[in-house]
């Protein structure tokens, strides 16, 4: 369905003042090129300015048959006929014939005039270059991204390479190169398009778009060149014999204009559509000939079947079998401010999208190719359209007596390949579905041909007055399909009257005003209807559209291509181009109007208003107000605006209602969903509505329901604030704390405001700190484990709540707590890392500074070890160092030692903090000890306890020189023991009991002889002989 809107896209119109009849008429780089009937003059105005002035006129070199102009470069290229043979000709440098008896250069592709003639200052003069082909050229197109020139010929298709040559040191000029060839065995093409590698071809009935890719890495070898030719490789076997092409090309021209059986019917091939990978089985079989210099690219260049398409002629759209047949093929390019820089030899950008339109008498067909094809729209004519053309903003066509505007979705398309957020809660933008519509029907007589440039829309007219003989021969040039060109009439032949108009489009804001203004007759019959709503996302993908332009307010610095700055090519000019501001500021009012649509609606898309309610820019305040007024109507609230109010709450604005306003909230709530103002009550921007108000709510709520936990804390919190703490009392005592802390789960927002770096604690999180402290940290945990707040998240929100109490140096003794408990409940392995880590840095810090001031843990080293698993036992020797009733933080210290004693902390990530902890006591020296334990330094261990506490070393070495450490017993403890004790001469009863314990080991795990090899020789041998003889008695038992 196609809606139609009487709107003015159309602002003014002016005649071009032509001294000859036109012909053939193109638009580019600012000018209009129009080429007299007669085919060999070419005059070029400017569309710019009033009244269209004459830029210059040149003649041509035979008679033009088709003409067009590239942006990049800015040549123009024909196709010329002179005494029956045809000639490809560009036109570089044209600008310079605005002086007189300027100088004309003429030469061939790759050839430079290198004589005195260019010696010296550079010479300003126009440049024809003739481009040679082996085949008659049928059509041309020029890329709007690189400048290439692709020349559309019976059998193939010809691309050249745009270049730009340097001749000396102040002159370079554009030049040509051909660089490859695609063979099309069996097609014809009447139309060719080319863009960023995308290659588009239309015969009468069929369309072709396929992509030229390089393969990265892949490189040409001489084994590949090779093999012999086959379907896919450079230089097919047709070409060699050249008789199995001619058979194909003639079999499938047959097969495609159909046949006439035995009952004088004719049978035409059915409709087809072949899309992405399907493509490639549409029969056509594309080979490719490398023609260009870098012999290096020939092996890793490929082709990517995008796009098939193929009609049949339709009777029931009143089109004749000679009049169906397709025209106006053409890609259109999207750029936006997110482009890419085309990494392919560093020539032009990538679009953002590419489009690619062609049409039928009475049906238009738009895809999208590029990132995955899609068909976005199929234009139903209400007549014949002869000619059409695609812009940013709209598509135009023609008829025989009407210039049509018609709305595109080009600009959804782009925004949601730019913003990965558009159709979330976010960012919202009318579908590429949406159905099309039509702006405006512009009467013209005998409209002819038709072209464009940004904002200038150009029309051919020629009010012919056709005898009978004039019809006929019409007929039977149509008939004709052998040659693709209708050869140009001479001006005796053509009717009694023509006209070059250049109409100007309304600028888009204004086009917007004039839409917004149109929607509002229907807002007065019905606010609900449909067409006011598709007639709002028109304007504003009006806007959006005009936005994503990177020429609209925004200058772009591109890469030189060409020897051109892209930018510049492209029209990146700010010059009377709309305030960005501007549009900006409508965009936003657009989004609120969309928004304003969908809060009303009760339908599936009334989800919308709260993107669109956000793109708008309006504090939610603004948007309660502008629905306030629908609560007395019959509909009252619709779902979108409860949709937008209640997901607007849930977030963390915290953006402040007034009382008033939070007041009106509830009320909304309480009619419309009851059963959601706990929820609503505990947002941050209901802070300051009546607590009265509030309880009244959740009063009759629970009257008419089963009571539930997050409604009983809602109404705790609510009591607070009203400074009732019985009723607060009477609350919290309905509940169990297990169910409490579920609860908290289901709404966080009773206790902590905020995300990310403002978090903020609530006056019922702060009474808890200070009456039921364990409640709040098992509060903290389930919510942490039940990712509703992380961990970065929960230590701002204990710091804060914290802030107005002094505590430990190490940190607010609740957020050591919270670390606790949550160690014993967290099983992700990157918080119990982060969690040992801080724990660690707080226990160190707090014995290093002696910093207890008298505050109880929720939990102590006893529970630790009791219910948490990375809490160990303190090993035997650890105990000795420091007995229970030794004089420092007893907590803090022992705490430090379990985790050390535990399986899970990694000893080397602690390392740099021990060296804040000195060992000059036992306490320091426990933790120096178990850290150099756990990284395996025994000998050292040993030394230093044999230095400082002597009597733990046995306890150590019966707990750590065990297994594979067994030897140390004898290689370090025992001398060790034997040289301190010689050197107190045996008075250390502490040494000597020690010595005493490791000979029974010793003896226990040594043969006699390896016993007796240890024995010092100093004369103490009979100190050992109780012990060698113990060894020897139990060798002889074994």
């Amino acid at each position: 369905m196609v809606h139609v809107y009487n709107c003015h896209p159309f602002a003014s119109q002016q005649i071009v003042p032509t001294e000859q009849e036109p012909g053939l008429v193109c638009c580019g780089g600012g000018a209009l090129f129009v080429v007299s009937a007669g085919g060999c003059k070419i005059e070029a105005f400017q569309l710019g300015e009033e009244g269209c002035p004459l830029i210059c006129r040149f003649a041509t070199m035979g008679t033009v048959q088709s003409i067009l102009h590239s942006e990049i470069g800015d040549y123009l290229v024909t196709i010329e006929e002179k005494n029956n043979a045809p000639y490809l000709r560009a036109y570089t440098n044209w600008r310079y014939q605005a002086a007189e008896k300027t100088r004309v250069g003429v030469r061939l592709l790759g050839h430079f005039l290198r004589g005195s003639s260019m010696r010296g200052a550079p010479k300003e003069q126009m440049e024809i270059i003739e481009i040679p082909l082996f085949e008659r050229p049928l059509c041309v197109a020029c890329c709007g991204v690189t400048g290439d020139l692709l020349v559309g010929c019976p059998k193939s298709l010809v691309l050249f390479s745009l270049k730009r040559q340097a001749l000396n040191d102040k002159l370079s000029i554009l030049d040509f190169e051909r660089c490859l060839i695609i063979h099309l065995p069996g097609l014809s093409p009447q139309q060719v398009a080319i863009c960023a590698g995308y290659i588009a071809l239309q015969t009468e009935l069929e369309v072709l778009v396929v992509k030229l890719e390089r393969l990265p890495g892949a490189a040409f070898t001489q084994k590949s060149a090779d093999k012999k030719p086959q379907d896919h490789s450079l230089v097919p076997q047709d070409m060699i014999t050249g008789a199995e092409q001619d058979n194909e090309t003639e079999g499938r021209r047959e097969g495609l204009a159909g046949h006439r059986d035995h009952d004088d019917f004719f049978i035409f091939p059915k409709h087809q559509e072949l899309l992405g990978d399907r493509a490639k089985d549409c029969g056509v079989k594309i080979s490719l000939e490398w023609t260009g210099m870098e012999s290096e690219a020939r092996g890793n260049l490929i082709i990517t079947y995008i796009l098939y398409r193929r009609f049949a002629p339709d009777f029931f759209q009143d089109c004749s079998v000679e009049e169906t047949h397709l025209h106006s093929l053409q890609f259109h390019p999207v750029f936006t401010s997110n482009q890419e820089v085309c990494v392919e030899g560093g020539r032009g950008v990538e679009p953002t999208c590419l489009f690619c339109f062609f049409s039928l008498p009475k049906t238009g067909y738009l895809y999208s190719v590029r990132g995955g094809v899609q068909m976005v729209s199929a234009y139903q004519y209400p007549e014949k359209a002869q000619q059409a053309v695609l812009t940013d903003l709209f598509l135009h066509i023609i008829t025989k007596n009407a210039l049509q505007c018609f709305s595109v979705r080009c600009a959804a398309v782009a925004a949601r390949a730019e913003d990965p957020y558009i159709d979330t809660t976010m960012k919202a933008c009318p579908p590429v579905t949406m159905e099309l519509c039509a702006l405006r029907i512009q009467l013209f007589i005998g409209l002819k041909a038709l072209c464009h440039y940004r904002h200038h829309i150009v029309l051919l007219t020629t009010a012919d007055v056709e005898t009978r003989e004039d019809t006929e021969r019409t007929a039977r040039r149509v008939m004709n399909r052998k040659s693709p060109f209708t050869k140009p009439q001479n001006p005796s032949e053509m009717g009694h009257g023509w006209n070059l108009y250049v109409v100007n489009t309304v600028p888009p804001l204004q086009l917007y005003n004039e839409m917004v203004e149109y929607s509002k007759t229907y807002e007065e019959t019905n606010p609900l209807s449909h067409s006011r709503l598709h007639l709002l996302s028109e304007a504003h993908l009006l806007l959006r559209a005009t936005l994503l332009d990177p020429r609209v307010g925004n200058p772009v610095e591109r890469p030189q291509t060409t020897g051109q700055n892209l930018a510049q090519a492209l029209g990146y000019n700010t010059t009377h181009t709309a305030d960005r501001q501007e549009l900006q500021q409508a965009f936003q009012e657009s989004c609120a109007q969309l928004g304003d649509c969908f809060s009303r609606f009760d339908k599936r898309d009334c989800h919308l208003a709260l993107p669109y309610y956000k793109m708008s820019g309006l504090s939610l305040t603004e948007v309660i107000s502008r629905n306030r007024g629908l609560s007395n109507s019959l509909c009252g609230y619709g779902k979108g605006f409860l949709f937008f109010l209640k997901h607007s709450l849930y977030e963390e604005t915290l953006e402040l209602l007034t009382e008033e306003t939070a007041n009106e909230v509830l009320d909304i709530f309480g009619v419309a969903e009851p059963s959601q103002l706990p929820h609503v009550i505990a947002s941050p921007s209901m802070a300051r509505a009546s607590p009265d108000c509030g309880l009244a709510h959740l009063e009759r709520l629970e009257s008419i329901g089963a009571p539930s936990v997050p409604l009983t804390l809602s109404k705790a919190a609510l009591a607070l604030r009203m400074a009732d703490l019985q009723l607060y009392r009477q609350h919290m005592d309905r509940h169990t704390e297990m169910l409490q802390v579920y609860g908290f789960i289901e709404e966080a927002k009773l206790l902590l405001h905020g995300r990310g770096d403002t978090v903020v604690p609530t006056l019922l999180a702060r009474h808890l700190r200070d009456n039921q402290d364990g409640l709040l940290v098992a509060a903290m945990v389930a919510l942490h484990e039940n990712d509703k707040v992380k961990l970065d998240e929960a230590d701002l929100f204990f710091q804060e709540l914290c802030g107005d109490v002094s505590g430990p140096q190490g940190g607010p003794q609740l957020l050591v707590d919270f670390w606790e408990a949550l160690l014993m409940a967290s099983s992700q392995e990157a918080v119990i890392q982060e969690l040992l880590f801080r724990l660690t840095t707080v226990y160190i810090d707090r014995v290093t500074r002696r910093d207890g001031r008298g505050f109880k843990p929720l939990k102590s080293a006893d529970d630790l070890i009791n219910w948490c698993s990375h809490y160990g036992v303190l090993y035997p020797w650890v105990s000795i160092l420091t007995p229970a009733h030794f004089n420092i933080i007893p907590e803090d210290l022992h705490k430090l030692q379990s985790l050390l004693c535990g399986p899970t902390l990694d000893v080397s990530s602690i390392l740099p903090l021990l060296e804040q902890l000195p060992d000059e006591d036992n306490a320091g020296l426990s933790v120096h000890v178990l850290c150099a334990t756990k990284l395996g330094h025994y000998e050292s261990s040993i030394e230093r306890l044999l230095d400082r506490c002597p009597q733990a070393i046995i306890p150590y070495a019966n707990h750590e020189l065990q297994n594979n450490n067994m030897a140390l017993w004898w290689q370090k403890l025992f001398p060790e023991l034997c040289e301190r004790t010689r050197a107190t001469q045996g008075e250390n009863t502490i040494l000597l009991a020690a010595l005493k314990e490791t000979l029974v080991v010793v003896a226990m795990e040594l043969n006699p002889l390896e016993f007796l090899d240890l024995l010092p020789d100093d004369g103490t041998v009979h100190f050992f002989l109780p012990h060698l003889l113990e060894c020897s008695q139990r060798n002889l038992m074994m």
